[in-house]
């Protein structure tokens, strides 16, 4: 027992003493994951990238353009965007088969927007490589931002997928036919390709497959389904546009802006 006591006795001051919390991190900078070390680290087309500062001033002028792929057809559209015989990355589609004017009055109402400013096809150089020709065009307009926008449009009967175009007519009757479409729509800074957002959304329609007579019903279910697409991809645009105006439209030589 008289040992017993001694040995609290000697316990009982330590656990009177205060606690000390863990030390610091360590310095990786020390370690040589210097600023510069981090650099070298992000691939370069990334860097460029991270780089990339918005450089918009509102009240803002948005430039559009419909962009396809480069060889791009429809029922109703003939390609542009080829020089001899090389295909660009992309084309424009300047014919409005599915898109209004009503569809660019709502866009041109929002707030901080001066004007809608469409892309014309004389505007547009004649290789198309990346969005530089856009910005381009975008800039003749005197604009300073581009909204580009593109539809994925495909026809499905049963396990049977193919891309628009390549459908065979005369399908098997009682067959049910989908044809899915989704709109996808960039805003991009004119001046150096600076992203402020990127909207997208999807229709779908069903029908028998024997409904498909034509060449003209087929392209009609196709406009109808890439009308409702882009109808969605408008309401879309129009409830993120206020984010990016609350985002970037800041005072004359702030430089800061909140991270999305």
């Amino acid at each position: 027992m008289r040992y017993f006591l001694l040995l609290l006795a000697l316990l009982l001051p330590a656990c009177a003493q205060s606690y000390t919390t863990p030390g610091g991190p360590a310095n990786f900078e020390a370690l040589g994951l210097t600023p510069d070390a981090k650099a070298a680290l992000t691939d370069a087309s990334v860097q460029k990238l991270l780089d990339k500062k918005p450089l918009v001033t509102f009240p803002a002028t948005l430039a559009v353009a419909r962009v396809q792929a480069g060889d791009y057809t429809s029922y109703t559209y003939t390609r542009y965007g080829r020089t001899d015989n090389t295909r660009g990355a992309y084309s424009i589609v300047t014919l409005r088969d599915v898109e209004k004017d009503e569809d660019f009055a709502a866009i041109s109402s929002l707030p901080q927007l001066t004007r809608v400013a469409p892309i014309k096809r004389i505007l547009v150089d004649n290789t198309l490589s990346t969005d530089l020709e856009l910005r381009n065009a975008a800039a003749k307009l005197h604009a300073n931002l581009l909204l580009f926008y593109t539809f994925d449009t495909s026809f499905q009967t049963d396990t049977h997928v193919r891309p628009l175009g390549l459908i065979t007519l005369g399908l098997a009757p009682n067959k049910n036919a989908r044809v899915t479409c989704t709109a996808s729509a960039v805003l991009m800074d004119v001046n150096n390709g600076y992203i402020y957002a990127v909207v997208e959304d999807t229709a779908q329609n069903n029908q028998l497959a024997n409904a498909w007579s034509s060449e003209e019903a087929m392209d009609q279910v196709r406009r109808k389904t890439e009308r409702e697409a882009f109808e969605k991809l408008i309401a879309q645009f129009k409830s993120e546009w206020p984010t990016v105006v609350a985002t970037y439209n800041r005072p004359p030589g702030a430089n800061t802006y909140t991270t999305r």
